[in-house]
């Protein structure tokens, strides 16, 4: 980490990091050992633990999208880029340090929906659901709604099952979208 970071950002840069890597179970000692931060600091600047996993997933968020969403300029089809979140889901699955979607890993291990963490992680999964939605929609899917949910299940499933089995996807997750994407029609 950089020395002109504010404490501040140095702990949710490295809640981030470690809360991905290790789990939400990583405790205040190593978080500030780790952003080189005192714990009274800490608690200075957030309330509680909780918070600041909250945050640091709300800072995960814009850059985790950008790295999988196409840009808002992109003039590819709807479907095309739907199937570009996968394609770019299994390059990240691909490159050996991927540990599933952060914001799923986060809920599942907090379990409580209510847990400021689980909230901002439903926001963000939802971020995906909805960009979904908007190119069924674009593409006058029949049933853009659920459709969305679906493809987002898929995301969630290969995401999980690149952890679980500890290995690339191997396009299975744009290959599951796509057949979806044919049985809808949205070509």
């Amino acid at each position: 980490m950089t020395t002109s970071t504010t404490p501040r950002e140095r702990l949710l840069e490295a809640a981030g990091e470690l809360f991905y890597r290790d789990g939400m179970g990583v405790g205040v000692d190593a978080l500030c050992k780790a952003a080189g931060v005192s714990k009274k600091s800490m608690y200075q600047l957030f309330r509680s633990k909780d918070e600041v996993i909250a945050e640091s997933l709300a800072g995960l968020g814009p850059a985790y999208q950008a790295a999988l969403l196409p840009s808002t300029d992109d003039d590819h089809s709807p479907r095309e880029r739907i199937l570009t979140v996968f394609e770019r889901q299994d390059r990240m699955a691909a490159e050996g340090n991927f540990l599933g979607c952060p914001f799923v890993s986060a809920a599942v291990e907090l379990k409580d929906p209510g847990h400021p963490g689980s909230v901002v992680a439903r926001h963000l999964k939802q971020h995906l659901t909805e960009f979904f939605r908007t190119q069924l929609v674009a593409a006058e899917a029949a049933d853009p709604e659920t459709l969305a949910v679906q493809l987002t299940i898929v995301f969630d499933g290969t995401s999980a099952r690149a952890v679980v089995q500890a290995q690339a996807l191997a396009g299975i997750g744009t290959v599951t979208a796509a057949a979806l994407l044919d049985a809808a029609g949205v070509r």
